[in-house]
Formats: structure tokens, sequence, C-alpha cells
């Protein structure tokens, strides 16, 4: 496969731009030819540009299209973005009036910028992997974990909560891109992993102690008040009556009480999620021959980082009501606290997946009669 043919997604993602601009002017025409000349000017610019894209040789991996497919919806989320800070205007006007009103909540406007700018980058980067025929298993899973914690608290706060009434057929697209996404989760993880490691690395590891390896040290002593904190906030969210929680809640993080629900179910998924992951992560760290631990630290690192990416947002922009904003004295805190938790587990799964001796196991002599 050329080299091209990834060059030319990347071509083909930035034509939505212009797609989305001519298609909001004539739609604001109301006039039946203009609809018809608007989907008609949409569809051939697809058709072409697919067609100089795929004329030498076709992808054979099912995936390449997947991800040419949300590398455009990408960009469109990130005009969307950009449209409701005011920052651009007349590119998607007329699907932010007929949009769930979801998508104007401060959670789903940070959601635009994440799909638009980390989740784009991503899809490139697996189609330059599947285009030179690397394996894209690492970048993939930390796509999987990103994209499922993303969309099972936007889908279940979409359900319920304040804006849980306003379900629309814009949803039921939603529900189509989400089925195709979680077939190509299945795909990622059915990748073979690759492994490049001497035997005598791993049995070297395999005989260091935990006081031999000062970082994993440091990482298991992160892990025990990262756990607290998670559990910590989703009782919280649960209503517990004690001091200590209704005290965090006023001075640093309000938004844990905003009724548009997203923050009460991000904090839930990241307790019933991080919560058992601190502790089997604790064990994998000091027990050798946890096969696993890369491939969990990949998923959870894209998965934290985007529900932090996503609250932080939230609790600081202007679209969340200022009563439940984070106090202006308050801040510093409330960021060296959640940026803390969230940068952690990036380097631990970049400990994991760049020096994974310690977590494989040697395969033993055959007995030979």
């Amino acid at each position: 496969m050329s080299a091209s043919t990834g060059t030319g997604v990347f071509v083909l993602s930035l034509m939505s731009i212009p797609t989305c601009y001519l298609f909001n002017s004539l739609i604001y025409n109301d006039r039946a030819e203009a609809f018809f000349f608007a989907g008609c000017t949409t569809v051939v610019i697809l058709a072409l540009s697919a067609y100089f894209i795929l004329k030498r040789k076709a992808p054979a991996d099912p995936l390449f299209y997947v991800y040419a497919v949300h590398s455009i919806l990408s960009v469109m989320n990130l005009i969307i973005g950009l449209e409701q800070d005011n920052i651009i205007d007349g590119f998607v006007t007329f699907y932010l009036k007929e949009a769930n009103p979801h998508i104007n909540t401060a959670h789903g406007h940070m959601i635009s910028y994440w799909d638009g700018c980390v989740h784009y980058l991503m899809y490139l980067l697996m189609i330059a992997a599947i285009t030179w025929g690397d394996s894209y298993r690492a970048i993939g899973l930390y796509w999987v974990g990103s994209f499922l914690m993303r969309v099972i608290v936007y889908i279940l706060g979409n359900a319920v909560g304040k804006y849980g009434t306003h379900i629309g057929p814009l949803f039921f697209l939603h529900v189509m891109y989400i089925s195709v996404s979680i077939w190509a989760c299945f795909r990622v993880f059915s990748q073979p992993p690759v492994r490049d490691i001497k035997l005598t690395n791993i049995q070297g590891d395999e005989r260091r102690s935990l006081l031999s390896r000062p970082l994993d040290l440091l990482f298991i002593i992160y892990l025990i008040p990262a756990f607290a904190f998670c559990v910590f906030r989703g009782l919280i969210v649960l209503d517990c009556s004690s001091i200590w929680c209704q005290e965090y809640t006023q001075q640093y993080e309000p938004y844990l009480r905003d009724p548009s629900a997203y923050p009460k179910l991000q904090m839930l998924v990241s307790m019933l999620y991080s919560g058992p992951y601190f502790i089997i992560t604790l064990y994998g760290l000091m027990v050798p021959g946890c096969e696993w631990m890369p491939d969990l630290t990949l998923v959870h690192s894209g998965a934290l980082a985007q529900a932090q990416f996503s609250h932080i947002g939230a609790s600081l922009h202007t679209r969340t009501p200022f009563s439940y904003r984070v106090p202006a004295d308050s801040q510093l805190v409330f960021l060296l606290v959640n940026v803390l938790y969230a940068l952690v587990p990036q380097a631990l799964c970049y400990r994991c997946c760049t020096r994974p001796a310690f977590f494989y196991r040697s395969m033993p002599d055959k007995k030979t009669e």
C-alpha cells in the first residue's frame, strides 16, 4: 500500500471543512433545490476524493475505512466545538439548532474538542500504521479506552439527568456510530501483541525485588491515594453525608452536583472501573509475569485521559452554571490534584509498554528424556 493512501485520508478529512460550510449555507436558503444541490455536492466531493485516494490499491484491512470515516467525523466535531465557542460561524449552525441539547452542555462541548483533536490524531496514526504495515495495537488500545469511557458516560448522560427526555433522531445516528466503533474495538483486541524481548532480560527482571525498582515503588505509592480519591468522589455523587464530602464539593468541585448528570456518571464509572484497576495494578507491579499489564494500562490510561479532560474542562467552562464552577481561589488546588491524577497513569502506561520484561513469563526449558 502506498503512503499516498494515508495522505489522501488526511486530505479527505480536511475536505469536511468546506463541505460543512457549503452545506450550512445552502440549507439556510430554505429551498428544495438548495437541499438537493447540497446533498449532491457532498456526495460528489466524497466520491471523487475516495476515488483518487484508492485508485492505486485498496487497503485490505477494514479498519482503514472505519478510521477514515471517523477522522472526517472528528474534524466535524472540532468544527462544532469551535462554533459553540463563537470562534467560527456559519459551518454547523443547522446542526446546532437541530441537535439534542446534550451537545450544548459543557461536558458535550469538551467531548467535541477531545474527539476533534486527540481522537483525530489517533485515527491518523492508526491509518499511517495500516498504510505502512506496522502494528497499531498499542495506539488502538489507547483509543479503545478513551472511546469506551466517552461513550458510556455520554450515552447514559443522554438517558438521565435534566436532558433525559430530549432524545431525537440524531441520537440513533450516534447509536450506529457506536456500533461500528465497538466492532472496531474487538478488531483491535484481536491484533497479536508485538514482543521483542530477550529471554535473559525477562529472567533478570523476574528476580528483581520491589526495592530494586524505585520507579515501580513510586507508582505503588501513588496507586493507594489514587484509589482512595476515585472512591471518595464516587461517594460524593452518591450523596454521602460526610462533612468531608460536603466541604470538598463546596470548596473544590461543585461541578459534581451539576444536574446534567454527566459528572455523577463520570465519577461512578471511574469508581467502578478505576478502583478495581488500581488494586489489580498493585498486584501486577509486585508479582512478576502479569502479561496483561501493558494492555490494561493502555486501555485505562486512554479512558482516564478522556475522563479527566472532560471533567476538568467542564468544571471550568462558561457553559457550566456559575454556582457549579470551581471557585477562583480553589482552581490551583483543583488543577493540581486532577492533572496529577490524570498524568501519573500515562507515565505508568509508558513504563509498562517500553520496559515490559518484568511482566512477561520466561518459557521453561523442555525436559529431555
